[in-house]
Parts: structure tokens; sequence; C-alpha cells
């Protein structure tokens, strides 16, 4: 009769995550730079909350009308053709 394991036998993919996950911990140990995560992302946020609000401005003022109207004419194709494919199905 064989033997009775208390826990279960890992497959290789369990046994990969196990091994992934330690490894993140002890990583995760070893920087010890960025003490708050939080930090990090609420700098992040604002970065790009900057870019992206002077980013749209800036383009719209350099845009010629013709570039303008060339933009949006491409863009409504675009969204009528996504609306065609989805009737098809």
């Amino acid at each position: 009769m064989p033997k009775r394991r208390s826990t279960p036998k890992l497959d290789v993919v369990q046994n990969a995550r196990r091994v992934v996950e330690t490894s993140i911990q002890e990583s995760e140990m070893s920087f010890t730079v960025i003490s708050n995560p939080s930090i990090l992302s609420r700098v992040m946020a604002e970065m790009g909350r900057r870019g992206g609000r002077i980013g749209g401005k800036r383009r719209l003022e350099t845009m010629t009308d013709q570039h303008r109207s060339e933009v949006a004419s491409k863009a409504a194709k675009a969204r009528w053709a996504k609306a065609k494919k989805t009737k098809k199905k």
C-alpha cells in the first residue's frame, strides 16, 4: 500500500508559481529604496496628467484645418469599419 502524504504533490505549473512567488518576495525585501509605492504611483500619475494636458492642446494648436479634417475622417472611417465588423457576427 502506498504511503499517504499530508500535502499533495505539486505539478510543474504549481511548482513554477511557487518558485516565482518566493523569488518575488525575496526581491521585494531586498529593494527597500522605495518605502511607499503609493508615492511613486502618485508621482507617475502627476507626470502623466501633465503630459496629457499639454499634449492635446498643443497638438490642436499646431494642426492645420486640413490636417485636422483628415484625422477626423480617418477616425470616423475606423469607427464605421468597427461597427460593420460587429454586425457581421
